[in-house]
């Protein structure tokens, strides 16, 4: 049930209306952006919603059932709001979104609230960018539980892996770049593959804040697994986590872990659901 103030029920009951749709992201960096439809800057609740850039919702529809109550929100890059390069380097992942009418004649009346929840997937294409926004039954939706699988199903370092990662993190400053994603730093002698599968997060530069899943690794030279976002230069600097191929046999060899390990190694494969007479193997 919707929740309105005895001035915002008034307005809405009288024979016209001023409303405008506002919406509002806060971002995982506690960053929060304010956006309207109408002509002008509005401001609620102490937030400005900046009327420079166009949003253009979905039809907003909602039930008394449980399932998702999602929406697409369309929108123009702006160089002074949200851009390109913000939204591929994932600083709008998960942020949340509230999206909810005012009467702009007077904000102060109170909001008539349209849909929260969380952006899911945003795609961006000449100029625009379209988010899709998540309800709060998203969850519902999720699966809980785990499939077994022959590799880990934890993360290296994490609450279930249990390996101490402080002594298996480098900090350091790239010396050179050949491309956004190939990335130089020669005080970097240790073996091979050893932040294969890993991350690199930048302290510094036009990446600062940013991980990246490193790719393959070579003494002095960091592939990653995607090219950045924006522009990477010598002098910016980094901390380098290990990574695993979460396979038994790394776990056990490299990191003395077995008892931690995730997953099922020894469960059988497809080729031996396969198998038929003719090409049964001795056991």
């Amino acid at each position: 049930m919707k929740t309105l103030t005895p001035a915002l029920a008034a307005h809405l009951a009288g024979e016209t209306t001023t409303l405008a749709t506002c919406w509002k992201l806060t971002r995982r960096d506690s960053s929060v952006l304010g956006f309207t439809d109408h002509d002008r800057d509005l401001t609620v609740a102490g937030v400005t919603y900046q009327a420079s850039t166009g949003f253009t919702p979905s039809a907003i529809a909602s039930s008394g059932a449980l399932n998702v109550d999602n929406l697409d929100v369309e929108g123009m890059l702006d160089a002074g709001a949200i851009t390109e390069a913000d939204l591929l380097a994932g600083l709008y992942d998960h942020a949340q979104i509230d999206i909810f009418e005012v009467n702009y004649q007077n904000p102060a009346d109170g909001t008539l609230p349209l849909r929260t929840g969380w952006l899911g997937e945003v795609t961006v294409q000449d100029g625009r960018f379209l988010a899709e926004v998540r309800g709060l039954t998203q969850p519902l939706a999720q699966r809980i539980g785990e499939l077994y699988s022959p590799t880990c199903r934890a993360s290296l370092g994490d609450a279930r892996c249990k390996v101490a990662m402080a002594p298996r993190t480098r900090t350091g400053t790239l010396t050179g770049t050949t491309s956004r994603s190939v990335l130089r730093d020669t005080a970097r002698t240790e073996p091979a593959g050893t932040f294969n599968f890993g991350t690199i997060t930048f302290t510094s530069g036009a990446n600062a804040g940013t991980k990246m899943e490193v790719k393959e690794y070579t003494p002095g030279v960091i592939v990653l697994a995607l090219p950045l976002t924006r522009p990477v230069a010598a002098g910016d600097a980094y901390t380098l986590a290990e990574g695993c191929d979460r396979s038994f046999a790394t776990c056990v060899s490299r990191f003395n872990n077995a008892v931690n390990f995730r997953g099922e190694p020894h469960v059988p494969g497809l080729d031996r659901m396969l198998e038929t007479a003719g090409t049964r193997s001795e056991w």
